[in-house]
């Protein structure tokens, strides 16, 4: 280990008590009392039971001073309690964590303000909790209004804040108060596109003057540009800690070996019958995590007696189970499964496939085309898209937003021009703009 640190943790372990309450429930009718009354003098009542939760376990790593760094993983796996022990939020059960300079955090939205102060007295009381005299603070203050933007709110109460407002005054006092280490959660995923643009323009400006900064985030693009070192967690382990494209991979290998293990599926149809499914990746790899900027590739093994015009239809339904589309062999490639009787393999790729960020499942059917269908099996597949960027920018479109679970983008050039009344119907180049959106030609589907 290096003796030039700016974050030294070692055999760090944070441990939960979850209690599960047998008890009766404190509000009762009166029936209740007198049911639970008599049952009493017959049978001894159950005790609370507790159980222990690691959240963290022997987790171990140095970073040097001037590294940026990235922490993955899924949901549940840690990163949150890590940040909140380094920020001195919540206290270790194990280990320790030894720090080489003042730490500036931003985790989640709610956390290090006052709710009943104003702005601009959570501006100093922030920066006097960094050790930094009021001529410090007033020498940066005019630039964290201007970078944050809310300077008509700067005398409202912060309670009174959307979560926007407040996260880019939080990001603003964090980034610009000097702080050797700047440690930041996703948060950044309630701002708009155009603020989490500056706020990564940030977070390279403060790397590039040789500061530490630790990032936590599922948008794989801003990893990628902002640290070269990535560490993974999964059930509060690490499992690499390394090359972030390495870490990206081993990310989702995680996640895949996270699912149960694949198993024959039940039940078969009169002519055909579905063994098994995955979501691979362009190298055959099974995954769990898909990203939207690749092919969707799926993989069916099924039997077949040899009878025509035998079909496969794949279901696509959101997290709410809610339709989103469908594949069918027969009628959107005219073909039909072999006339020969065995066992298959089907490799579809449909896509890029611009799914929202969220949680998906596929049903699978076979069927006997224009008839009926033979085999059917319910959520066949299940995968998560962790990050949506569509038009190539930090905004994370998410089923969550309540605005779909697909991004339709445009086919070739956007044009905007004027309006005007008695005006030529041909565009004023002067006048009107024309942009073709970067992600659509990278991906392959403007002409």
């Amino acid at each position: 280990m290096t003796d030039d640190f700016a974050i030294r943790v070692q055999g760090l372990g944070k441990k939960y008590t979850i209690s599960h309450d047998h008890r009766p429930a404190p509000y009762r009718s009166l029936r209740d009392a007198v049911m639970g009354a008599a049952r009493s003098m017959f049978t001894k009542p159950k005790a609370e039971i507790k159980e222990e939760f690691w959240a963290l376990r022997d987790v171990s790593f140095d970073i040097a001073r001037g590294e940026a760094i990235g922490v993955i993983g899924r949901n549940g796996a840690g990163k949150s309690t890590f940040l909140k022990i380094l920020s001195r939020i919540t206290e270790p059960s194990a280990g320790e964590v030894r720090v080489a300079g003042r730490v500036s955090s931003l985790l989640e939205v709610g956390t290090g303000f006052h709710p009943e102060l104003t702005g601009r007295e959570n501006i100093y009381l922030n920066g006097t909790i960094l050790g930094l005299t009021r001529r410090e603070i007033d020498a940066r203050f005019d630039d964290i209004v201007a970078f944050s933007g809310v300077e008509q709110f700067l005398d409202t109460p912060v309670k009174r804040y959307s979560s926007g407002m407040y996260t880019r005054l939080a990001f603003a006092v964090a980034a610009h108060l000097d702080s050797e280490i700047l440690v930041v959660d996703e948060v950044l995923a309630v701002g708009d596109a155009e603020f989490q643009r500056k706020c990564l323009g940030r977070m390279h400006d403060i790397a590039g003057e040789g500061r530490t900064v630790l990032f936590v985030s599922h948008n794989m693009a801003a990893i990628k540009s902002l640290t070269s070192r990535c560490i993974v967690l999964d059930r509060g382990r690490i499992v690499f800690d390394g090359a972030t494209d390495m870490a990206i991979a081993a990310y989702q290998s995680a996640a895949s070996a996270a699912r149960a293990p694949d198993a024959e599926f039940a039940g078969a149809g009169l002519h055909t019958r579905i063994i098994s499914a995955q979501i691979v990746n362009d190298l055959g790899s099974a995954v769990a995590l898909y990203d939207v900027a690749q092919a969707l590739n799926i993989e069916i093994v099924v039997e077949t007696d040899g009878s025509p015009r035998l079909s496969i239809e794949a279901m696509f339904n959101d997290a709410q189970s809610a339709p989103l589309g469908m594949f069918s062999l027969a009628h959107f490639t005219d073909l039909a499964l072999p006339k020969v009787a065995g066992r298959y393999r089907v490799r579809v790729s449909l896509g890029p496939v611009l799914l929202a960020a969220g949680r998906y499942h596929v049903d699978l059917y076979t069927s006997v085309v224009n008839s009926n269908w033979d085999h059917i099996v319910r959520d066949a597949l299940t995968f998560e898209v962790a990050w949506c960027s569509p038009g190539g920018n930090t905004h994370n479109f998410q089923q969550s937003s309540g605005h779909g679970a697909y991004a339709l983008m445009p086919h070739g050039d956007v044009v905007i021009e004027p309006v005007l009344p008695g005006a030529s119907a041909t565009p004023d180049a002067d006048r009107s703009q024309s942009k073709r959106n970067p992600a659509v030609s990278a991906l392959g589907s403007a002409a």
